[in-house]
């Protein structure tokens, strides 16, 4: 019988703890803080998150995604609180993190079913960036996690790369050096192995079209299922009530051969459900947040999860 595995991305803004940590910017996430994240506001994220986890996926599919690409957080017992939240404890998570030098401490993870997904190996890449005084200016990890599915090897890339805060082509350059550290960690995957299965998922901060996502494309041969997927009625955010899709799932186009693969593709989408969306206002359809600046809002996340499917074969 086919079986559908679900993979995930979610980007779930500002997953902090309660403790000042001296090494990094965490200060607008204590309970004296501004934002006043206090333990109440911690366990409603927590449970929040994990209820989304829980359900990404298609409506007719009931199964948890067995692996899940994650956005900012902060370390890992953030990690261990969310994979024993109330509706993730019985999901049976395990989690590959490392700490980055980010300065507003913020990394990349990746959640998975150990009984679904075996770890074969994981370690960190940096992406070497500059400021204008010539100062290193330090960014997200790349995070490379090695493991076999239904009896594939396969690799996942977990990415999250500089936001456009200071404008879209002020901070470009910064995009593209990510690409490019995506396509040499590529190059070293198929050196190793040809027929690597290669995902690359994260919050890329630009869109499918937008030169940093297709020179992984056509550099490394990724096909990008979300290409189909963006419109201006869908995406993963929204800014200035125009939709954007930073969040994407790509692949490999060896999962397209059926004769040599015991996965292939099998659909892409967003996961909008309207639980997660703004009920009213002008707002209304647009993530449900956690703050709006130091506003409090209790809502999820300022992003939607994207999620690929592979079927067995």
């Amino acid at each position: 019988m086919n079986r559908i595995y679900t993979i995930a991305f979610y980007n779930i803004e500002n997953l902090f703890d309660l403790e000042n940590d001296p090494r990094t910017n965490d200060d607008d996430f204590l309970p004296t803080s501004h934002k006043r994240w206090t333990p109440k506001r911690y366990e409603n994220k927590l449970r929040k998150i994990g209820s989304v986890i829980s359900k990404i996926g298609e409506d007719d599919h009931d199964e948890a995604p067995v692996i899940v690409g994650l956005a900012e957080v902060e370390n890992k017992t953030v990690l261990n609180d969310l994979v024993k939240s109330e509706h993730l404890i019985d999901e049976d998570y395990s989690y590959v993190h490392y700490d980055s030098a980010d300065e507003r401490g913020i990394d990349v993870a990746l959640l998975y079913k150990s009984d679904v997904f075996e770890v074969t190996s994981s370690e960190t890449f940096s992406v070497y960036l500059q400021d204008d005084d010539g100062q290193r200016d330090y960014t997200r990890d790349i995070l490379l996690v090695e493991g076999r599915l239904n009896d594939e090897n396969i690799a996942i890339l977990v990415n999250h790369w500089s936001s456009r805060r200071d404008g879209e082509k002020v901070t470009e350059p910064k995009r593209i050096a990510a690409a490019k550290k995506v396509n040499s960690i590529i190059r070293n995957l198929k050196t190793k192995s040809e027929n690597m299965k290669i995902l690359v998922m994260g919050d890329f901060n630009d869109n499918p079209d937008n030169h940093s996502v297709e020179l992984m494309e056509d550099e490394s041969g990724l096909f990008n299922p979300f290409k189909t997927v963006w419109s201006k009625d869908k995406g993963s955010l929204n800014h200035d009530f125009e939709w954007n899709l930073f969040d994407q799932i790509l692949f490999t186009t060896n999962i397209f051969d059926r004769n040599n693969s015991f996965l292939t593709y099998h659909d892409a989408d967003v996961f909008d459900d309207r639980s997660l969306t703004q009920f009213r206002g002008k707002f209304k359809g647009q993530p449900f947040r956690t703050y709006v600046g130091k506003k409090y809002k209790g809502g999820y996340s300022d992003h939607f999860p994207v999620f690929i499917e592979l079927k067995s074969n």
